[in-house]
């Protein structure tokens, strides 16, 4: 590939889609849908041609980063799979505290890189926030509307309490999310429209 070639290929610019903020992360648009009878699946649980069932459910990516790195470098090779299901929340790529700044930046904006892209492609998208320390409140919130459902994950969270309320609380103040889908069980000093869902109901797949 050549170098103008490169410079006009989308999936190696990545600037397909508006952004936000001091370092252009792409926008994932809030949409609205009815959460009163939620359920979701696992991504690495999800398959082609799926059923009826599992269909109706929301996808997540809550689980170990390297299940879905391939989204974000082949976004069109996985299309028609998560298409199929009713919504998808973007993918959880990590943001640890000791990890370098330039790798939680990356993978906040490979989270709403995924979630625009989708979101291009006629799917209902509901992205998904995670944050380290204060640092990382420079960014972590950047490229989600105001007003927009958001999904945040408990696992491993009670070990590090107050470093997780501190950022939560930062993000409802950011972005006052109108719904949050909490996958686990939230702290009792949550605040907000709180919508919590069991991990362990998540990987009840029918097949």
């Amino acid at each position: 590939m050549t170098g103008k070639s490169m410079r006009e290929d989308p999936l190696f610019m990545r600037n397909s889609f508006e952004t936000t903020g001091k370092w252009g992360i792409p926008i994932v648009r809030k949409q609205t849908i009815d959460l009163s009878n939620i359920e979701l699946i696992a991504c690495s649980d999800t398959k082609s041609k799926d059923n009826a069932v599992n269909k109706n459910k929301g996808v997540h990516f809550f689980v170990d980063d390297w299940r879905f790195n391939g989204i974000y470098d082949n976004p069109e090779r996985t299309l028609e799979r998560y298409s199929q299901y009713r919504f998808l929340l973007t993918p959880d790529y990590s943001t640890y505290s000791d990890m370098d700044l330039w790798r939680q930046l990356e993978n906040v904006s490979k989270n709403r890189w995924v979630g625009a892209y989708w979101q291009s492609k006629g799917l209902f998208v509901i992205p998904t926030v995670s944050w380290s320390d204060a640092r990382s409140y420079k960014f972590c919130f950047d490229g989600v509307e105001q007003g927009s459902i958001v999904a945040v994950g408990m696992i491993g969270c009670k070990r590090s309490k107050l470093h997780f309320l501190r950022g939560y609380n930062a993000m409802i103040e950011k972005i006052n999310p109108s719904q949050i889908i909490c996958f686990g069980t939230p702290f009792s000093e949550m605040q907000g429209n709180l919508i919590a869902v069991d991990y362990l109901a998540s990987r009840k797949v029918v097949r």
